[in-house]
């Protein structure tokens, strides 16, 4: 059944289907959320039809000037890598701010606690 299909092929295949399953296990169970799995999604579907596709992953190899198409795999991988590191460079930076902003309030909530004991006298 699969004589003539590339080891490579057979991995990447399993793989990526491996990758898609854990995904959906981690969104199951409330490890991941579903919006940060959506990169993740995309980025795996993306490696599943490049396995599935080997022609695609020939012209892939053919437009960026790379002579052995698997090898073009490694370049998908690390524009997925630059992806998800931008992302969460993105989200880390939201979370800085919202973190900033939370400080600065507990920090005028105490003052007004300070003035209210000192008001009432306690």
């Amino acid at each position: 059944m699969f004589n003539n299909i590339p080891l490579f092929q057979i991995l990447a295949v399993m793989g990526s289907v491996l990758i898609i399953l854990s995904l959906v296990e981690l969104v199951r169970r409330r490890k991941l959320k579903e919006n940060y799995s959506l990169l993740w999604f995309a980025i795996s579907f993306v490696f599943l039809i490049f396995s599935l596709r080997r022609d695609l992953l020939t012209w892939l190899a053919n437009l960026l000037g790379v002579d052995y198409a698997p090898a073009a795999i490694f370049l998908l991988l690390i524009a997925a890598l630059y992806l998800l590191s931008l992302n969460f460079s993105i989200v880390l930076s939201g979370l800085s701010e919202r973190n900033k902003e939370l400080a600065q309030k507990a920090g005028l909530l105490e003052m007004e606690i300070k003035k209210l004991k000192e008001k009432t006298g306690k």
